[in-house]
Formats: structure tokens, C-alpha cells, sequence
């Protein structure tokens, strides 16, 4: 049982769970208007919380799938394979129907009880979207511009607006500033997961964004989408915070900068390694130093969401306190 529950967890990615925290709270945190009974609070959270990370399962599984000959050739996957070929192919796309319904009944109850169509409508085109990222025959990853504009709403926007519209229908001017910066930076952080995977995702004919323009182009957007995320955000919550009951909570927007700086360097040496790579004209140690060298890519990705999760956390107490 516990060996049957760690492969489904392998298959639903479920290293996803933290940056589903990180959307549950920015959305918490902007959406949030006391006073709310605790109950109430409780509740909405849990619930929230469960629809999205079983909604992010389904559209990973979903991914797992369609990605199997692909994934078959990529030895960084072997895990992601073997756990798929482990549950039996059949068994899990029997689970994934069976997940979807639960999570559509789930979903539906939550609207009725919150009294919010808006919620239904949210996780149908989510859901959707984040299917037909991977799935044929739409395919959204290797349709080229449409790759990013179905990741920033299936891992930014969505996400984020259904913890908000939980707790509220009015749509702040500072919550969609910081949304702006949070799907400006999502995508800018996972372009180094695309280049990660250029060299096959080109092979396999699959035009991602970073295929179709190239390494250095799409390693210097990154550089160029992660600043001006962070001049979203950090505007947002200075406002927030300028504006609040503790304007010198404008202090702790520090972290930002430094966060941002961090990152950056590492992006900035992805784009030097890809300027390298071109002049070259040849796919040898370079090209292997720049897969290996974007597979840090998640510890970079976990010190900007957690910092905008750090300020999400600050803005949500300065509400209650």
C-alpha cells in the first residue's frame, strides 16, 4: 500500500505541493477581508487547498502519460518512468478518471456552499488547459507562443485567483499588479526547465517557446521576465504594506532584491554558457554543461516563490494584527 501511494505521488509530481502552498497563500493573503469566523477560514483553506493540489495531480498525471516515449529517452526521468510502468499504464489512467470526477464533485460542492460559480469556472478551464498542455492531439507544449500562455494561467494565474475568489468577488488594484508579477515570473523561471530539455524537446520535433527562438534568446527573456516580476510584486505589496495598518512592513521588500539578485546570477550564466554554445556551432561538453547546469533550476525557482510567499504570509497577518 505505502509502495502503491509513493509511486502515485512520483506520477503527480508531488514536489508541486510547496508551490501550491505559495498560491493558496498569495491568494489567501490578497483575498482575505476580516473579520472571518475561524471556522469559516478553516474550512475555506483546507478546501481550497485540496482542489488545487488535486487538480495540479491530475494535470501532471495527464503529463506522464502523454510524455511516456519521451520521457523514455530522458535518463533524468528514469524515476518518473519506472514508477509509471510500476502502477501499469491502464491502472493509472483509470485512476486519473476517477480523480477527475472526485475532484469535479468536490469542486461543485465548494461552489454551492461559498455561493461562487466563479469557483467551477476556474478549475474547468484549468483543469482543461493543464491537460491539453500534454495531451494529444492539442498539445499546447509544442505549439510554440500558446506553450507559455497555458503555463502562466495553469501555474500562476488560476491557481492564485481561486484561493482569492474564495474569500472575495472584488478585485483589488494592487492583487492584480502582484498576479501581473506572478505570471511574469513563473514563466520567466521555467525557461530554464525548457532549455533543460531543448536538446530533446528539438530532437522530438516539440517547438516549445525555447526551441522556437533559440537558447540565447529564451535564456536572456528569463533574465528580462524575472526583473520586471519582481518590480510588479514588489510594487504590490509596497503599496500594501505603504497603505496598510504597518507601513513599515515596507522594510521586509528587501528580500526581493535579494532574492531576485540571486537568482539572476544564476540565469545570467545560463545565458553566457548558451552565447558560448552559439559561437561554438557544436553540441558537445557545452551543451552537457548547460543540461546539467539548468537541473538546479527548482532550488532557484524555490527562493523567489518562497520569498512572495515570505511577503504573502506578512500581508495576511497585517490584516489580522
Amino acid at each position: 500500500m505505502f509502495e502503491t501511494i509513493r509511486l502515485f505521488g512520483i506520477v503527480s509530481r508531488a514536489e508541486f505541493i510547496l508551490p501550491n502552498l505559495g498560491s493558496l497563500i498569495m491568494g489567501l493573503a490578497w483575498g482575505f477581508t476580516p473579520p472571518l469566523g475561524f471556522t469559516d477560514l478553516a474550512v475555506s483553506v483546507v478546501l481550497s487547498f485540496a482542489i488545487i493540489n488535486m487538480s495540479s495531480a491530475i494535470g501532471a498525471q495527464a503529463n506522464t502519460i502523454s510524455d511516456y516515449e519521451l520521457d523514455r529517452k530522458d535518463e533524468r526521468k528514469a524515476e518518473l518512468v519506472e514508477a509509471e510502468e510500476s502502477l501499469g499504464r491502464n491502472k493509472l489512467k483509470i485512476a486519473l478518471a476517477i480523480e477527475s470526477v472526485l475532484t469535479l464533485a468536490l469542486v461543485s460542492w465548494f461552489m454551492v456552499i461559498q455561493g461562487k460559480p466563479v469557483l467551477l469556472l476556474l478549475w474547468i478551464i484549468g483543469i482543461s488547459l493543464g491537460c491539453a498542455y500534454s495531451v494529444p492531439p492539442v498539445m499546447l507544449k509544442a505549439r510554440s507562443w500558446l506553450a507559455p500562455i497555458s503555463l502562466i494561467l495553469v501555474l500562476a494565474v488560476l491557481p492564485v485567483m481561486f484561493a482569492y475568489f474564495t474569500f472575495t468577488l472584488e478585485i483589488g488594484p494592487y492583487f492584480l499588479l502582484s498576479l501581473a508579477g506572478l505570471a511574469v515570473t513563473v514563466y520567466g523561471v521555467i525557461i530554464p526547465t525548457e532549455i533543460r530539455d531543448y536538446f530533446g524537446d528539438k530532437k522530438m520535433n516539440i517547438e516549445t517557446m525555447t526551441v522556437r527562438i533559440g537558447l540565447v534568446n529564451a535564456s536572456f527573456l528569463s533574465i528580462v521576465l524575472l526583473i520586471l516580476g519582481a518590480i510588479f510584486i514588489g510594487t504590490a505589496f509596497l503599496l500594501a504594506f505603504a497603505f496598510g495598518k504597518h507601513p513599515w512592513l515596507s522594510a521586509l521588500l528587501l528580500a526581493v532584491p535579494i532574492a531576485v539578485i540571486f537568482a539572476l546570477g544564476k540565469f545570467r550564466k545560463l545565458h553566457a554558457m548558451s552565447k558560448e554554445l552559439a559561437r561554438s556551432g557544436t553540441q558537445g561538453s557545452v551543451s552537457e554543461d548547460i543540461v546539467r547546469f539548468s537541473a538546479h533550476n527548482p532550488q532557484w525557482i524555490m527562493v523567489i516563490t518562497q520569498t512572495y510567499s515570505f511577503l504573502s504570509i506578512i500581508l495576511l497577518v497585517s490584516k489580522i494584527v
